[in-house]
């Protein structure tokens, strides 16, 4: 805490989520007086229900692997994460008690898999240190008189504060508080803003009725995505997805979600290519494929030659028609191989996992402040960055909310 005889200043965080939290737990500790405001009933809604399978807090990949993951934002990302990165998060959650382990995918995650343990201490701990939360407190820009305006089931109130944190997420999800109302104010005040778009989503896909009725929701697994990234160079990774009743969705399509979303964008149209059988090679599933079928269907050949059946064989029959098994053998082994999955749309962004674009960076100082807004930090999802899921997300935006609450220190030394 700082010292009784230096002045403390008023600090309005708005948004109560990881980055907010971070934030407000940052200025506390240098001894500001911190109001943190909520729109919702209660702090850390995403943060609850993004931990309701599993909270993933971070990543156990080395530094640079680590940062790279930010794409064209990873300079910018990594200065924050020089600050707090992986280890040091999972250093901070021992801090309440909760023990983290590394999963088999490099994913880490809580010993018992809960976020509520660690969000209940979080906030409770802020309690305790002197921060003041409000919650039903919904930001809707400023007043004339420079106050912070606050929409309320007791009408419109305002508050002043010497400083202030943005931290109210992006677009994704909007029922649990990341509705991007912020845009508008931020925009009429002249804030560079780059359009909001879906982030780990899945895609849009033209199924037939019979395909879709029949294979909503089973899982493609273990299949290899093939695709191009936008800077024209060939990508491919092993994974998991599942077919939905719009299309495709899944970790494995998310982890190329930027790369397709950015290429529909510009060309128009892209096509995901899925190899259906990683364990074999073109050539052994030819082989497999000429041998004879004594009376077999296609599908049954398809099925005790190589294996294949279930949301597989119904995805190639999709595909290449119900007269799949009629065409050349070296044809359908292509296919298996690298079955071409035009793809039409991304999915809509209040139904994703995470949104891109935002404030950029451009507009705020290396501390997160803007350049046009002295004494207005921003901070977390509404910022014009993005990540792959695997804790990436989570980790930059509690790295973001320390650089923006000792940005705030600094800005009120300086007063």
């Amino acid at each position: 805490m700082r010292s009784p005889d230096t002045a403390a200043r008023r600090v309005a965080i708005i948004g109560g989520g990881p980055a907010g939290l971070m934030a407000a737990e940052t200025v506390r500790a240098a001894g500001h007086h911190v109001d943190v405001y909520e729109a919702k009933g209660s702090p850390g809604r995403k943060f609850l229900i993004a931990g309701k399978g599993g909270l993933n807090l971070t990543h156990s990949d080395p530094q640079d692997l680590f940062v790279s993951r930010y794409r064209e934002r990873a300079a910018e990302v990594g200065a924050w994460l020089a600050d707090f990165d992986g280890p040091a998060l999972r250093e901070w959650a021992r801090g309440f008690g909760v023990d983290t382990y590394v999963g088999s995918s490099g994913r880490v995650f809580p010993v018992d898999r809960k976020a509520a343990p660690l969000l209940r201490g979080w906030v409770r701990r802020l309690k305790e240190q002197g921060v003041r939360l409000h919650v039903q407190h919904r930001w809707t820009g400023w007043r004339d008189d420079g106050a912070l305006r606050f929409d309320t089931p007791d009408g419109k109130v305002g508050a002043h504060a010497d400083a202030v944190v943005l931290a109210m997420g992006g677009g994704s999800w909007p029922e649990l508080g990341s509705d991007a109302a912020w845009v508008a104010p931020l925009a009429a005040r002249g804030v560079d803003i780059a359009p909001l778009q879906p982030a780990n989503c899945g895609f849009d896909i033209d199924w037939t009725a019979y395909f879709r009725e029949r294979q909503a929701g089973a899982p493609l697994k273990p299949v290899v995505a093939y695709w191009t990234a936008l800077d024209g160079q060939p990508r491919s990774q092993q994974g998991e997805c599942v077919i939905s009743a719009d299309g495709i969705e899944g970790s494995l399509v998310y982890a190329m979600a930027a790369d397709l979303r950015d290429t529909l964008a510009r060309d128009g149209q892209v096509q995901l290519h899925l190899d259906l059988l990683p364990g074999q090679t073109e050539a052994q599933v030819l082989d497999k494929l000429q041998r004879p079928r004594q009376g077999r269907s296609f599908g049954e050949h398809l099925r005790r030659q190589l294996g294949l059946g279930g949301v597989k064989s119904a995805l190639l029959f999709e595909i290449l028609g119900k007269d799949a098994g009629q065409l050349p053998a070296p044809r359908i082994a292509a296919a298996l191989k690298r079955l071409p999955v035009p793809l039409l749309r991304p999915r809509p962004i209040a139904e994703v996992i995470s949104s891109a674009g935002g404030v950029r960076l451009e507009a705020l100082d290396a501390q997160l402040m803007l350049r046009d807004l002295p004494g207005t930090f921003c901070a977390g999802e509404m910022l014009d960055w993005e990540a792959p899921t695997g804790g990436y997300l989570l980790t930059a935006c509690y790295a973001s909310g320390l650089r923006a609450g000792r940005g705030v220190i600094e800005y009120l030394r300086k007063l």
